[in-house]
């Protein structure tokens, strides 16, 4: 039966998800599957029998995706299963970005043994004079789980959202409130009084907030990044917050330079740090491994398409092959060769990758399956029976 290899602390009710038989445990050296969260995977050998590996949680810069994609190992994350934990510490943000509250509460530690506290208290209290976030403008970039999740919460309290997502999905675009605006990035930037970010790290995103970014927004406009520190220049930042560009930055990613700098709440990246959304990433990932392993569906990867069928008959090929022209018709003719019938054929394609579930009336032979081992453009074939 099937090994799965936890390189962190993992929720237990990922336990539950595996069948009988199934062995998740710190102790594997040879795994069939890998569960992580933070683990970093850049340096960790890949042995040849691994076919997944599940990140609990959505970002996936701590495993070496081009390596995985190459040696045929699928990489999953768990997209949604933290968007409520982040939706409400970014919530949190925005009142913090309002109103003046840790300035606030960082003073009152001071009076500690200070005569006549509540005098105090009355006398220095203007000094934090924030504001509402009703009927200000919230920026939302990015509509994912996350992304979607906050707009709809903002709009349900007052706020006017504009929403940016070039690669905005049906899903996303089905369960976003119809009072979120959806619009281009400059003009979000020019309008919104606030803006939070919900995009992965990429080289088009890496460092998306710079000077010229700030330059096209508001003055006073408060910034929340909740997604990656990589995202933003942080020496720009820095001089944003300074000239009054930027009234706060709030991030949950805390970098040198910006710990203690003045109008910069830097959170301990806490955005998932909940055991609701540790659960439900935990639970979500061992299922991904396990329809993985046993069925050779393909949910929320990031490195091949997702590609699922209910089992209904005798045998199932999983192929992982180059998208290119011919591959499909080689596979195909080397089924026709042993009279096997063809009872369903999915392919789709990632890029310059693509993923195959063939469903047949027969089991091939060994034969067969090392022939479309050795076709070019074959980066991996399992045969499921």
């Amino acid at each position: 039966m099937p090994n799965i290899l936890k390189l962190n602390e993992i929720s237990a009710v990922a336990d539950k998800e595996f069948p009988a038989g199934y062995v998740f445990s710190k102790e594997i050296e040879k795994p069939d599957g890998i569960m992580l969260r933070s683990f970093n995977m850049h340096e960790y050998p890949l042995n040849d029998e691994l076919l997944a590996v599940a990140r609990a949680g959505a970002g996936t810069n701590n495993i070496p995706i081009p390596a995985c994609t190459e040696k045929g190992i699928v990489v999953f994350n768990t997209p949604g299963a933290n968007a409520n934990a982040v939706k409400e510490l970014v919530l949190c943000e925005l009142f913090l970005g309002g109103r003046k509250i840790v300035d606030a509460i960082d003073w009152v530690k001071t009076l500690k043994g200070t005569e006549g506290i509540s005098k105090a208290v009355e006398k220095g209290k203007s000094k934090f004079v924030g504001h509402e976030i009703l009927g200000k403008t919230l920026g939302v970039i990015g509509l994912g789980a996350i992304g979607v999740a906050v707009a709809n919460a903002a709009v349900d309290l007052g706020m006017k959202v504009l929403g940016y997502d070039p690669f905005l999905s049906v899903s996303g675009a089905l369960h976003l409130d119809t009072r979120v605006q959806v619009v281009g990035l400059d003009d979000l930037l020019k309008n919104a009084n606030f803006i939070t970010v919900h995009v992965p790290l990429t080289p088009d995103t890496k460092q998306m907030f710079n000077a010229d970014a700030f330059a096209k927004m508001q003055d006073g406009t408060v910034l929340v990044n909740n997604s990656r520190g990589e995202l933003a220049d942080n020496a720009a930042v820095l001089e944003a917050v300074e000239s009054g560009k930027l009234e706060r930055y709030i991030t949950d990613f805390p970098g040198e330079e910006l710990i203690g700098a003045k109008n910069v709440i830097c959170v301990p990246h806490l955005g998932a740090s909940t055991p609701e959304a540790e659960d439900n990433c935990a639970a979500m990932a061992a299922r991904e491994l396990v329809d993985y392993i046993e069925n050779g569906n393909v949910t929320h990867s990031v490195n091949f398409p997702d590609v699922s069928a209910p089992r209904a008959a005798a045998a199932r090929l999983c192929i992982m092959h180059e998208n290119a022209e011919g591959v499909i018709n080689a596979i195909t003719s080397v089924i026709s060769g042993e009279g096997i019938n063809i009872a369903n054929l999915l392919d789709k394609s990632k890029k310059d990758k693509a993923y195959m579930i063939l469903d047949l009336d027969s089991k091939p032979s060994d034969t067969a399956v090392k022939a479309i081992e050795g076709l070019k453009g074959i980066i991996r074939v399992r045969l499921l029976a």
